[in-house]
């Protein structure tokens, strides 16, 4: 399905993230991405793993079901190299500086922080990973659900240039992020 939305709107598609059973039996959280022809490029199983518990607001143990990855992940693109995480990963200043090295110059998280962890960390994490690493950063996130029984994701997909700045952002309704990436703005 999302092999054929990339080629049909002959678009790089980074396809957020979803359980994977491995070879190995185990189950990662896993991102596709996708070239405009519906190429397989990239695979990033989740490597930092949200294990937390905030007493009276939330318990949140992924440990308890997936297993973490052991790679970073960067593919080629005809505008550059791109490296890919999956939401807490972006917590690990590590990760992001691997992918820089290996010579990205836009990072993607693709994740769905609570209203817990989300207004304190979200958009402060994305920002420090650009500015750490003077590249981009792209999140897209969830929207928030109606429903307040279901998981309370923060939303606010954004892009971040560079220097740490807010180039294009959502809040926690339904919306699209358009930003347009200049390399020129790495100063």
């Amino acid at each position: 399905m999302m092999a054929e939305a990339a080629r049909n709107g002959r678009v790089w598609l980074v396809g957020g993230s979803v359980p994977e059973r491995g070879e190995d039996g185990k189950i990662y959280n896993t991102c596709a991405v996708f070239s405009p022809s519906g190429e397989l490029v990239a695979k990033h199983r989740k490597v930092h793993l949200f294990d937390i518990d905030v007493p009276g607001r939330i318990t949140f143990r992924e440990s308890d079901t997936l297993t973490g990855g052991d790679k970073v992940t960067v593919f080629d693109t005809p505008f550059g190299k791109i490296g890919i995480g999956i939401c807490y990963d972006m917590r690990f200043p590590h990760l992001s500086a691997l992918m820089r090295a290996r010579g990205c110059s836009l990072l993607v998280f693709p994740g769905a922080f609570n209203t817990t962890t989300g207004p304190p960390h979200f958009e402060l994490l994305q920002r420090a990973r650009a500015l750490d690493n003077q590249c981009f950063v792209v999140t897209a996130s969830p929207a928030r659900p109606t429903d307040p029984e279901a998981y309370q994701s923060w939303g606010h997909s954004s892009v971040i240039g560079p220097w740490g700045d807010v180039l294009a952002t959502t809040g926690h309704e339904p919306g699209t992020v358009h930003a347009e990436l200049g390399y020129d703005a790495r100063r």
